[in-house]
């Protein structure tokens, strides 16, 4: 199979590229470490190329999406630094040799990538003078020529054709070959123009298969140890038997054959100039592979092995594809290796599993026809002794009698010697004693057949016991006959029930294996998947970055103005962002769904403990740092309120989203949408959150009274507003509730310095302790109206120890010590607003009903701040930036509840807060726990398999799935919950 550009494929591909001059580079990518795509621009906004450079390998336009990385390699960004904008001058050959310059810019400010398509390949970056910028491989041949930064590239060093070869030449070249050295071998350094060429110049002059006499050169002229060892190195060795096995091999006449191979020589230099002109086909060239054979149809599958600019007299036999140019037949070629190798795959496992029927068929035929042998053998031995009846039986007595003379066995041996050499018809018929077993063995034949059918019949051994009579041992051979046939019925009839049984297994193992290769096939990894991601209830695309780089990409390129960046209040979280598709305001759950996934996302997760997150708009994450302080990747400044969101538990959720063919969306359509109150499903209940919230700011309206916490006056003369932003802070670490009032009209003051914050990628443990004591001392000397008095838990400690257990001393100690600073008042606050069922607990706005409630929580919605001056805005990449509409086209054609009938492509695994999940078909609870993600992910997998209501077509996705690819969005150790979960681990 050809695997990279010969010498006569970069010419025509060079010609043919002739077209991209004067294009602008407008940016550069890597899909890996050797492999670039330049966005070429033309004159037109519309006229847009890209153009695929791998090192060692190819170069050609695609017209295909090939896959990003998802941060710019150092050569990438070195790339970019230097060619971008810049104008494609020129592309050109070295030489004759593989290696191909692209020259970017011209005169003092031109840029050269040079490639480099043979050996491990190469690609330089220099400047105009050929000085070396950045190279791929740095290497050194030899003494003097080094390849790496700030050398100069050794131009010199390509192959170049000095002048046009001459075929006057061509005799003294042949004249002064080694002996036994192919034709081919001897043109190719010549012509350089690739094996494919001189081979089909050679076939059609049928000088294929020639080799040079032996003799043609003196010894005084050819050392004769360096042509021995040249003749047999590896590669000539292979070629020599290749060539031997498809044809005989020929002498090369040097006198009759010089006129066509001069012809023949005319032909390739043709075949290069028209490679010149830019004109060249594409050509595929398949390999056909037989199928297995199904219900008696015999299918062909086209293998891909050639890809070639002219169509060579070697493959005129082959099936091939033709296209309009060479370098979309390469795009093509190599933009479906992957698909080929899945279909190769799967032709290799039907092929085993036919083989493995095969080999039970034989086997089972096999048997038989060894019982049958047996039946037609003791037939024959019982008719034989039936027939010879008088001579068995003598035969028996004669023997019976020697061993009762007390005669030993050597003895008996003697005898019946003896008596076959006094020609005894009796003795002559016993071939052997065996006395060991009490058998002898005699020669038999039908006594009732001519003489001359006496010539050609074949005599029979028959071994007889001596202690049966002639018509016992003819009925002993006839029972294992009979015995024999028995067996040979039932293997008949399990054979059938294992064939049976071994053709369903088999249509079993094709139907799955083509079934999973046309999943993979259709399986689509959409752009989102390489994030931590999930699909709110209210069908809202929700992804989060895995790390501080990919934390720095979504917001720096996926997150749009309309969109809400979610963050938990602890570092070295993950940062969430909730694609607005709709343009309109973000529902509460979707903000409580997301601030759950970046708590779970999070150090909380593997500490088990339950923090607090926050939203915030787009235009108030910003990448400025403030004046002599610097942010490190992953890390952003928050200016403005901070709109904090409900404690929720560590719970997650494992489930499966099905890709549904596109005449089925409409089917779905309302399946994830914001729910009312007004909705039928749920007039009568309330969720937990939305229950928090209402608590949460009715206790928000009793807090800002006098009566609870008193704030200055200054404050009420600036509270232009009826419903002052108030901001109840928990921390979850020592129990402090600071209840901060903030009044500030953000439309008519800026935003000041205790409003700004700082997002981290991850400090250090010490830093964050101390920051968390300074912040402790700092709130109790602003709110001593706040301040919590231990007396009364001093108190009671006495009576509370005095029934303590064992074992909870500690326990109490440590509460003790968390709980000093807490009165009566703010454990009531606190229960309250955590929806406890504790001591005390207070009711409050009892008079009022739930409607009112939840239309007061809409009026006390903030309202959005707008920056004057927002420098967050990061500048998508043109090329990267979607329309809003292709999110909700994909988040529609997935759907968590597939109906009977759907037509699904394939599954995705999610993981998402467990809220979010409720409706979807598959589904299990994860918890912080011990287990592993992949044990975990592999047992989530075995109990969807197992539900009842899982049907073939799920099943069949189900398999397809791949372990790597359910675990790892899974966030640390975890506890699996489902129904009947210890039958299925049983």
């Amino acid at each position: 199979m050809k695997t990279r550009f010969s010498t006569y494929d970069i010419i025509c591909g060079v010609a043919e590229l002739q077209k991209l001059v004067g294009w602008r580079i407008n940016q550069i990518y890597d899909i890996d470490n050797k492999t670039y795509l330049f966005r070429l621009q033309g004159n037109g906004a519309v006229q847009k190329i890209t153009l695929l450079i791998e090192s060692g390998i190819r170069f050609h336009t695609t017209k295909f999406e090939w896959p990003k990385n998802v941060a710019p390699s150092g050569f990438s960004m070195k790339l970019r630094k230097h060619l971008k904008n810049k104008r494609l001058e020129k592309v050109s050959q070295l030489g004759v040799d593989r290696i191909v310059d692209f020259q970017f810019g011209s005169g003092d400010a031109a840029y050269h990538v040079l490639l480099e398509l043979y050996d491990r390949g190469n690609l330089i970056l220099t400047d105009f003078e050929l000085t070396t910028l950045y190279i791929l491989r740095p290497h050194t041949e030899g003494e003097n020529i080094r390849f790496a930064v700030r050398e100069k590239y050794p131009v010199e060093r390509a192959k170049h054709q000095d002048d046009e070869f001459s075929l006057d030449l061509l005799a003294d070249l042949l004249e002064k070959a080694p002996p036994g050295v192919h034709l081919r071998q001897i043109l190719m350094p010549v012509l350089n123009c690739g094996p494919a060429v001189v081979e089909h110049v050679l076939l059609l002059h049928d000088l294929e298969n020639r080799v040079m006499p032996q003799g043609t050169t003196s010894n005084e002229d050819r050392p004769e140890e360096p042509l021995k060892k040249a003749q047999n190195t590896k590669k000539q060795r292979k070629e020599r038997n290749l060539q031997n096995a498809k044809s005989e091999v020929k002498v090369f006449d040097l006198v009759n054959d010089l006129p066509t191979l001069k012809m023949a020589v005319k032909s390739a230099l043709n075949l290069i100039k028209d490679g010149n002109n830019g004109e060249s086909k594409g050509y595929i060239i398949h390999v056909k592979e037989e199928k297995p054979i199904e219900d008696g149809k015999i299918e062909y599958f086209l293998r891909n092995i050639e890809f070639q600019p002219f169509l060579f007299a070697q493959f005129k036999d082959n099936e091939f594809t033709m296209f309009e140019s060479f370098l979309e037949a390469v795009d093509e070629f190599y933009s479906t290796q992957e698909s080929q190798k899945i279909d190769m795959k799967t032709l290799q496992q039907e092929r085993e599993a036919l083989k493995k029927l095969s080999n039970v068929k034989k086997d089972h035929a096999k048997r038989l026809e060894e019982l049958t042998k047996v039946q037609d053998d003791d037939k024959k031995k019982a008719e034989l002794i039936t027939s010879n009846q008088s001579l068995v039986d003598n035969a028996i007595r004669a023997v019976q009698s020697a061993i009762a003379s007390q005669l030993t066995w050597p003895d008996i041996h003697e005898l019946v010697k003896e008596a076959q050499t006094n020609g005894d018809v009796v003795a002559s018929s016993i071939k052997q004693l065996k006395l060991e077993i009490n058998h002898i063995s005699l020669i038999l034949s039908d006594p009732y057949v001519s003489q001359n059918e006496k010539d050609c019949q074949e005599l029979t051994v028959v071994d007889v016991d001596l202690a049966l009579s002639a018509w016992a041992n003819a009925r002993r051979y006839y029972d294992l006959k009979r015995s024999a046939a028995q067996k040979e019925q039932k293997t008949v009839d399990a054979s059938q029930k294992a064939l049976k049984s071994a053709e369903r297994k088999t249509q079993q193992t094709l139907k799955e294996v083509r079934t999973i290769s046309n999943i993979v096939k259709a399986r689509k990894v959409f752009w989102f998947e390489k994030f931590y991601w999930f699909i709110s209830s209210e069908n809202f695309l929700v992804i989060g970055g895995r790390d501080a780089q990919q934390n720095e990409l979504i917001v720096k390129r996926y997150m749009r103005p309309k969109d809400i960046y979610v963050h938990a209040e602890i570092q070295g979280a993950s940062s969430v962002v909730i694609r607005n598709s709709t343009g309109e305001d973000i529902p509460p759950k979707t903000l409580v769904e997301a601030g759950s996934m970046a708590i779970s996302y999070s150090v909380a997760w593997d500490a088990k403990v339950v923090t607090n997150s926050y939203w915030v708009t787009s235009d108030q994450v910003s990448k400025t740092a403030p004046t002599g302080e610097y942010l490190a990747t992953g890390s952003f400044m928050i200016r403005g309120k901070k709109n904090f969101l409900p404690s929720c538990h560590l719970t997650m959720g494992l489930s499966l989203l099905f890709k549904l063919e596109e005449s089925f969306v409409t089917r779905h359509l309302g399946e994830r949408k914001v729910r009312s109150i007004d909705d039928a499903p749920f007039e009568n209940s309330f969720k937990q959150n939305d229950l928090t919230d209402m608590l949460l700011n009715e206790v928000n309206e009793d807090l800002e009274t006098p009566q609870v916490v008193s704030i200055p006056e200054e404050d009420h003369r600036n509270d232009n507003s009826d419903f002052p932003n108030t901001e109840v802070k928990i921390e979850h670490d020592t129990g402090r509730i600071t209840v901060k009032p903030n009044s500030l009209n953000v439309e008519d003051k800026p935003f000041t310095d205790e409003e700004t914050s700082i997002i981290l990628a991850g400090p250090s443990r010490k830093k964050q302790q101390n920051a968390k004591k300074n912040k402790e001392n700092k709130a109790r000397s602003s709110h001593p109206e706040i301040k919590l008095s231990d007396k009364g838990s001093l108190d009671a400690e006495p009576s509370v120890s005095s029934q303590v257990k064992r074992g909870q001393k500690g326990k109490l100690k440590k509460m003790k010590s968390k709980y000093k600073d807490q009165d009566d008042e703010e454990r009531e606050i606190r229960m309250m607003i955590l929806n406890s069922s504790g001591k005390g607990k207070v009711c409050i706005n009892t008079s009022k009903d739930v409607a009112k409630s939840v239309s007061a929580n809409e009026e006390e919605k903030p309202k959005k701040i707008v920056v004057p001056n927002p420098k967050n805005q990061m500048e998508l990449d043109e090329n990267d930036d979607m329309p809003a509409g292709v999110d909700m086209d994909i988040l529609n054609s997935l759907t968590g509840q597939p109906i009977e009938g759907d037509e699904l492509l394939f599954a995705i695994p999610v993981v998402a807060p467990y809220q979010a999940l409720q409706h979807y078909k598959f589904k299990v609870k994860l918890t912080p726990g011990t287990g592993k993600r992949g044990k975990a992910a592999k047992l989530a997998l075995n109990i969807f398999a197992k539900e009842k209501t899982c049907n073939s077509r799920e099943r069949d996705l189900l398999k397809s799935i791949k372990e790597e690819s359910l675990a790892r969005n899974i966030p640390g150790k975890v506890k699996i919950s489902a129904p009947q979960l210890q039958k299925l681990k049983k």
